[in-house]
């Protein structure tokens, strides 16, 4: 029989803290038990979704292996005790991991396979460094397929400065600190919090804790102290620790409904997703891959950047997403995006940060009613770029 595409909501989402790699908060934690964490914090913050009801489990991981393997959408949803009905895979799309993880399962739920689907991601650079294990094939440089730096993200990042002449390093630095900055303002302000599951986590040296906050934000950052930094990617470069994404870990989590079933069960749809959209390029310019995946969606909705009220673009680095806004003819401290600060700041741990520019946007969608449209958006490894459209199920325009 014929289908009906069915509209998908975001109903809510939840994050672990986000720690540093190597000896921060999570380094004697497993990669599955901060996914388990998220699940079981999902469920109880939302009592009236039934766990049978629930129909995939899909968590994307950049490195599967260890603690990350073993097709971890199914092995975290039994350890966090859902239904042995209720199936789960692992999905990986580098840093759009989440991402994806949302939109292959919205894709389901429109189709009809499913009604709700619990969809995140997970990273642990700590135990699990990105590329831990791979091995790229030889081709790739002996055919000229790629350029040798496309295999290191910083090389890329300097790429893309060489592309964008006038995004100089004291650009990418003062945006850097106006990262940090929000971030600092959003915590005072009780922003995101809401949103953290406390993690129990022990160390040799303080015992057993609570993880409660994100641990990379750097409120003291000045302009100047990030001047002085070197630039490890290339002599008298432009990319640093300070203007890009630390090495980090953390979970994050969705639950993703159609809008009718969310409805029939009490759940509160936070945003609609409209359409997303994913597309390559140069791996050598990964970070330029946001520009075409918006494009294309903005084409194919018939709108332009002028009706977007709201853009939160992961922080990989400070040029990728300079690059981003120059494009587009959007000022650098443009108010619509990233308003409570990015990735810079709070951490990027690969796959799983889609989810949390999603949880981000949900949030400001319910204080700005006055904004229609948003997008999540971000770069990923290899050339790609990754761009999600979302309408605020709270616009005031729906009560006209």
């Amino acid at each position: 029989m014929p289908r009906t595409a069915r509209d998908v909501v975001f109903v809510d989402g939840v994050r672990t803290p986000f720690g540093k790699a190597g000896k921060g908060l999570y380094a004697e934690t497993r990669a599955d038990d901060l996914v388990v964490r998220v699940i079981r914090e999902l469920l109880r913050r939302n009592p009236a979704l039934p766990p049978e009801r629930i129909d995939e489990v899909a968590i994307a991981a950049t490195t599967q292996i260890g603690d990350q393997g073993l097709t971890i959408g199914r092995s975290a949803a039994i350890l966090a005790g859902l239904p042995r009905s209720v199936p789960g895979y692992a999905i990986d799309r580098m840093c759009a991991g989440a991402m994806t993880a949302v939109t292959t399962t919205a894709a389901g739920i429109s189709f009809g396979a499913y009604d709700v689907a619990i969809a995140g991601g997970v990273e642990h650079m700590g135990r699990h460094p990105m590329g831990e294990g791979v091995d790229p094939n030889p081709r790739f440089l002996s055919e000229k397929l790629v350029d040798p730096s496309a295999l290191v993200m910083g090389n890329t990042a300097e790429n893309l400065h060489d592309r964008y002449p006038t995004i100089t390093k004291e650009r990418a630095d003062a945006y850097a600190v106006r990262s940090q900055e929000k971030v600092a303002k959003a915590y005072a302000e009780g922003k995101i919090q809401p949103d953290l599951v406390e993690v129990a986590v022990r160390s040799a040296e303080q015992g057993y804790g609570l993880a409660t906050a994100d641990e990379p934000p750097r409120p003291s950052t000045t302009l100047e102290a990030l001047a002085g930094l070197k630039t490890p990617f290339r002599p008298h470069g432009n990319v640093t620790a300070g203007n890009s994404a630390g090495l980090n870990d953390g979970a994050t989590g969705a639950i993703i409904a159609a809008e009718e079933v969310a409805s029939e069960l009490g759940l509160t749809a936070k945003m609609r997703l409209v359409d997303f959209s994913f597309a390559g390029v140069d791996p050598e310019v990964m970070g330029i891959g946001p520009v075409p995946a918006t494009e294309k969606l903005l084409r194919r909705n018939g709108l332009t950047m002028d009706d977007i009220g709201l853009i939160e673009i992961n922080e990989a680095f400070a040029v990728q997403v300079l690059a981003f806004l120059e494009h587009f003819g959007i000022p650098d401290d443009d108010p619509r995006v990233n308003p409570w600060g990015g990735a810079i700041a709070l951490g990027h741990p690969l796959a799983s940060s889609g989810v949390r520019l999603m949880m981000q946007l949900s949030r400001l969608f319910a204080e700005r009613t006055d904004v229609r449209y948003g997008l999540t958006t971000m770069c990923v490894g290899m050339g790609m770029g990754g761009t999600v459209l979302w309408e605020n199920t709270n616009w005031e325009g729906n009560a006209k």
